[in-house]
């Protein structure tokens, strides 16, 4: 294999959801491929018309991956300052309406041809292999390295039955994760602790939310009005995202926030009830439609609220504070990213957060340095990314200890080699209990999703499952 590394990064959700895994591993993807030493593939689902339906905002639907490659493309190019380098390659999907979730389809390491199988970048590794039933990726893949996005603990304990489906899914994760992933980057501590893990918050902000934070800062030097609105909160309008939590403290301390004014903007299952939440409160707090972020309509918000910890990383908090705005959210393991920030504040108490509020409301923001708006960015991002994978090391093949005798092996090579029959034993048992249509079903799988159905077939040019099986059955 060239010494030239080639990446394919693998993730759970694509444009037009406007989710962190749709968008996060985009930029990744563009900015791994900018200076040209590397190739890279963005792996992104695919999805049935109906599922698409279902997914896509706007009625926005594609009749053929060309359309919806193009769409992505456009969508990053006028984001970003360079044309993107990297391909674009689909696996099939399916859209569980139980997990809110798409869900791999059949065996996606069939997407990268085995010759430039070099690194695989997963993008909620646990999510990407709860039903993975096809080749290991180890076995595929030199290195295999897993970025862990979502805080699923924290989530699941909100349902019902949550302390024990936590409990499994904790388990699930940790197994799964250690047999598929030779790394993993938690990006934050709000995540469980899983095998061979380090803390690295991988992610940038887009370019354009560093742009408006260099014209408000131009404004505050020449001494002109940089902010002229209050507060708002931006996230999908679901409980969980934190608008419980806000409107519980905005309730409890009506009295002392007499003046405040709370725009908040997200769209979701819950906005109706939040809605109504928010109309029984004395303050004046104003419901609205989501909108993107980059909208000029928030530039001149001052303080952006976030009292969220569900999230791991918050993408929004992020560019706020990309924005020059001042950020209050919680004393949370999921914003130990942001602390290094002076315009972050954080609160433990409700106390502290009524006084960080008005402070906030009273005060102009710090200037960003140029190094605090170099830390935000995909730059940096990019470069934190390759040095907690340690993919800058020199590539070197593994030693192959398979064709030395096990008496002559020295002590710490049969211990390896004893952890490594252990995980190829775990690794089968995985794939017995994935293989299995029942099993898969009795833990939230879409049914029959072993293999892709005809429809998928047919749109991602793939031959038909049938023929896959008699193929695998004359190679063996």
């Amino acid at each position: 294999m060239s010494t030239r590394r080639h990446l394919a990064v693998f993730t759970t959700a694509s444009l037009p959801w406007m989710t962190g895994t749709a968008i996060n591993p985009l930029f990744r993807a563009a900015y791994l491929a900018k200076d040209g030493d590397r190739e890279v593939t963005l792996v992104i689902p695919w999805l049935s018309l109906r599922d698409q339906e279902l997914v896509y905002p706007n009625k926005i639907v594609f009749g053929s991956p060309l359309e919806h490659e193009a769409y992505v493309r456009r969508w990053i190019e006028e984001r970003i300052s360079f044309r993107p380098s990297f391909s674009i390659k689909f696996y099939p999907a399916k859209f569980s309406k139980e997990l809110r979730s798409i869900l791999p389809v059949g065996d996606i390491t069939e997407c990268i041809p085995d010759e430039v199988a070099d690194v695989a970048v997963l993008e909620e590794p646990e999510h990407l292999n709860w039903y993975h039933h096809g080749r290991k990726w180890k076995n595929k893949f030199r290195r295999v390295i897993g970025v862990v996005h979502t805080n699923y603990i924290a989530y699941v304990k909100r349902e019902k039955n949550g302390q024990a489906i936590a409990c499994f899914m904790k388990y699930m994760n940790t197994w799964v994760t250690r047999i598929y992933c030779h790394k993993i980057i938690r990006l934050s501590g709000a995540t469980q602790d899983l095998p061979r893990s380090v803390v690295c918050n991988v992610h940038g902000v887009n370019p354009k939310f560093l742009e408006v934070g260099k014209l408000k800062l131009k404004q505050l030097r020449n001494g002109e009005i940089a902010f002229t609105k209050g507060a708002y909160y931006i996230g999908k309008m679901v409980w969980s995202k934190g608008y419980r939590e806000l409107l519980d403290l905005l309730s409890k301390y009506q009295s002392k926030l007499v003046g405040l004014e709370v725009d908040l903007y997200g769209s979701g299952e819950d906005s109706d009830e939040v809605r109504k939440s928010a109309e029984l409160l004395s303050l004046a707090v104003k419901v609205h439609p989501g909108r993107d972020h980059a909208d000029p309509l928030f530039h001149d918000y001052k303080v952006f609220i976030n009292p969220s910890t569900t999230d791991v990383v918050c993408t929004t908090t992020a560019e706020a504070l990309a924005m020059g705005k001042i950020v209050i959210c919680a004393n949370h393991p999921s914003n130990e990213f942001f602390k290094q920030f002076p315009n972050c504040r954080t609160y433990d108490s409700g106390e502290e957060f009524v006084q960080l509020t008005l402070d906030a409301l009273a005060e102009q923001p710090a200037p960003l340095t140029d190094m605090q708006s170099y830390d935000l960015s995909w730059e940096a991002a990019t470069e934190r990314f390759m040095e907690a994978a340690e993919l800058n090391l020199p590539i070197s093949a593994e030693p192959r200890i398979h064709q030395t005798s096990k008496a002559s092996l020295p002590a710490f090579m049969r211990t390896r080699k004893l952890k490594q029959s252990l995980e190829d034993a775990s690794v089968y048992l995985h794939q017995a209990l994935s293989g299995l249509e029942v099993t898969r079903r009795a833990f939230g799988a879409v049914p029959k999703t072993l293999q892709p159905d005809e429809q998928l077939c047919n749109d991602l040019g793939l031959a038909p499952a049938k023929k896959k099986r008699l193929k695998l059955k004359l190679m063996t």
